[in-house]
């Protein structure tokens, strides 16, 4: 297997009590040609000198303010110098101690631009009990126009479509993630495969899913990232999600 450099990012932002976890999570591994890219925010509590502990281990490591999560992802992006590039932030971490050595033997086997797979959700005191599990095994790109696709987490792709494609749009607030993705896949279908697998175990409560005016913007800046990529949609489509969501749970109940 050609040993492909990958390049881990990992955004923080006031997370002692959570990011020795995931910084643990990442020299776990048992692939080992990895730069590890941390990008703090400028925290206030004990997230630095959590981060200092590690400091000879993280190949490159900034802390300063920046203007959203977007922003941070894009300047580790554009310190990475590995063959791909994949993002496991501070309150995340690898399901198991093999993935990066699954995800670079994905590479090493097909003509391949990306690959993704699945994550999962874990109670926040009982790190051992799931409480959700995203697959990205029924994604298809047509599924972009009803505001899915596959999780985001677990995508891992060749640092050069970055600078062939551009970077996370940072005015957007919620959805930069989704308009990436839908950029790359569908307007320039690029080469992905899936895998199945879960590649990150997460904590619940994303930004997205926080209040209901939090989850109107994300589909308000669903509808503008298609219009911009040029996918056809509206809001009945996009919402439509949700009822397809609330079916499936009532089939696998």
């Amino acid at each position: 297997m050609k040993d492909l450099l990958i390049s881990i990012i990992t955004v923080a932002f006031n997370s002692e009590n959570t990011i020795q976890n995931t910084i643990e999570s990442i020299f776990n591994q048992t692939y080992q040609h990895i730069e590890y890219i941390l990008v703090d925010g400028g925290s206030t509590d004990g997230t630095k000198d959590i981060i200092r502990f590690y400091e000879n281990k993280i190949n490159c490591y900034i802390s300063e303010p920046d203007q959203g999560i977007y922003d941070a992802m894009n300047k580790g992006i554009k310190l990475a110098s590995g063959d791909i590039v994949g993002i496991l932030n501070a309150d995340d971490l690898f399901y198991d101690h093999s993935i990066l050595e699954k995800i670079v033997k994905e590479f090493n086997d097909a003509d391949i631009d990306a690959v993704y797979g699945d994550v999962q959700f874990f109670h926040l005191e009982k790190q051992n009990k799931i409480v959700r599990y995203y697959s990205s095994k029924r994604f298809k790109p047509y599924k972009f126009k009803y505001g899915i696709m596959p999780a985001h987490p677990s995508f891992y792709a060749k640092r050069e479509l970055f600078d062939k494609f551009g970077f996370y749009k940072i005015d957007y607030q919620i959805a930069a993630d989704f308009e990436l993705l839908l950029r790359f896949i569908y307007k320039n279908n690029i080469k992905c495969r899936y895998l199945e697998q879960a590649f990150v175990s997460m904590r619940p409560g994303g930004i997205s899913n926080r209040s209901f005016k939090s989850n109107w913007i994300l589909n308000k800046e669903i509808l503008r990232a298609c219009s911009e990529n040029g996918v056809k949609t509206n809001y009945f489509y996009i919402y439509s999600k949700y009822f397809r969501k609330i079916f499936e749970f009532i089939g696998n109940s």
